[in-house]
């Protein structure tokens, strides 16, 4: 016989890769050789605030769930890649606007791999921002790193501790997803 919370946890698990890999996808597909200018810097901070907004929505989510640790946990991988992804993004159209914003030529690979480098605080160094411009887009993604592990990381798991103690309250079971 299957555990109550197998297949919740499956199916969340499994969301959360289709829709993660779905957003790599796109991300991989997207024309992004434009030029980084300041119609990308207002789209990046414009993002950032529907993630912001999006953020909130999925806190009342939480808390409505049935099962309000796994909606967290999806909700907490889902804004991750969104947030990552933009910055990826954004250091492409820099670099795509000519060469001297980083060590090296970004492919978006290297463009992701530069990302979550930065936002892991790994810094290899293999690849590093050289122009001013590059420099303040790196900062502002290690201030935005720190707001999403300190701000978004406890917005998500005070929403699932509330949806918690609220299905708790209501004597509903915790095996839906």
């Amino acid at each position: 016989m299957d555990a109550p919370w197998r297949r919740p946890l499956v199916r969340t698990v499994a969301r959360m890769l289709v829709i993660s890999a779905c957003m790599v996808a796109l991300y991989a597909v997207a024309p992004l050789d434009v030029r980084f200018g300041a119609a990308s810097a207002l789209a990046l901070v414009g993002s950032l605030a529907g993630l912001g907004v999006l953020t909130g929505w999925q806190a009342r989510s939480i808390v409505r769930s049935p099962s309000p640790w796994l909606r967290a946990m999806e909700a907490l991988v889902t804004s991750l890649v969104v947030f990552l992804l933009l910055f990826a993004s954004s250091y492409l159209l820099m670099d795509s606007g000519g060469t001297g914003h980083f060590s090296e030529r970004l492919s978006k690979v290297d463009s992701l791999y530069f990302t979550v480098t930065v936002f892991s605080s790994v810094g290899f160094g293999d690849i590093v921002p050289v122009s001013t411009a590059a420099r303040i887009l790196t900062t502002v993604q290690m201030l935005g790193d720190l707001v999403f592990l300190g701000a978004v990381g406890r917005v998500l798991l005070e929403a699932a501790r509330r949806g918690a103690e609220r299905r708790d309250r209501t004597g509903r079971p915790d095996v839906h997803g």
